[in-house]
């Protein structure tokens, strides 16, 4: 059972927060906002520091989060989510792996740029710093205006001169079959390489890649979503 004090925080802030998708339930580590189980191995309020709030929360199951390169991914585990908590001082990636969560954060002083990727299976949150980007991957359920309404946050946080942050490093490797690239372990593989080749050779991932099958009828989507 959540700790009560999670369960407390949880409540005072979804009541301040500017936007619904921020509830007690995703909050307190209840349930994920795409399912009825607990998205974190911790409650995601835990993750927040004293006086933060959040003002959205938005996610997916499979895809997790980009760095540096679409397919430079950290997944969450297959019971578990990837959430994106935009709160008034970073945007927090909090990324629910087999025992513990991945956290990946960028401070709205370091943010260039933060731009909004729809897609017919998949939407997507890029936020840009002055040396890389950082793509949150989101359920296709998730409404456009909302994510537009989370980047327009963002944008009205970011300095005239971002900050360059240490994490961006991370987000630099280049990837090939999983693994970071370098002489030692990949001598025939370029850091320089291309990530379409980098990564193994296939097409980049694009916003229509999946966070859940798309089942068809006819020739046409069905829309596993409606009441």
């Amino acid at each position: 059972m959540t700790e009560r004090r999670y369960v407390d925080r949880a409540t005072t802030l979804a009541e301040i927060a500017p936007d619904s998708s921020v509830t007690i339930s995703t909050l307190a580590g209840e349930d994920g906002r795409f399912s009825a189980t607990p998205p974190l191995n911790e409650p995601p309020v835990s993750y927040l520091e004293d006086t933060e709030a959040p003002a959205f929360i938005l996610a997916n199951t499979k895809r997790g989060i980009g760095l540096g390169s679409k397919r430079n991914t950290v997944t969450p585990a297959s019971d578990r989510e990837a959430l994106v908590i935009v709160t008034g001082r970073r945007t927090l990636c909090l990324v629910g792996k087999q025992s513990t969560d991945e956290v990946i954060e960028v401070p709205h002083e370091s943010v260039a740029a933060a731009e909004v990727h729809t897609g017919f299976r998949a939407h997507r949150l890029a936020v840009r710093t002055p040396r890389n980007i950082y793509h949150c991957w989101l359920n296709r359920r998730t409404e456009t205006d909302r994510i537009e309404a989370a980047a327009a946050y963002i944008e009205d946080r970011q300095p005239e001169t971002p900050e360059e942050i240490e994490s961006d490093d991370k987000a630099s490797q280049v990837m090939y079959r999983g693994q970071p690239v370098n002489p030692e372990t990949h001598p025939g593989v370029s850091p320089d390489t291309p990530e379409t080749v980098a990564d193994g050779g296939d097409d980049a991932v694009s916003e229509d890649d999946t966070d859940e099958p798309t089942v068809m009828y006819r020739g046409q989507p069905i829309d596993n979503t409606a009441e």
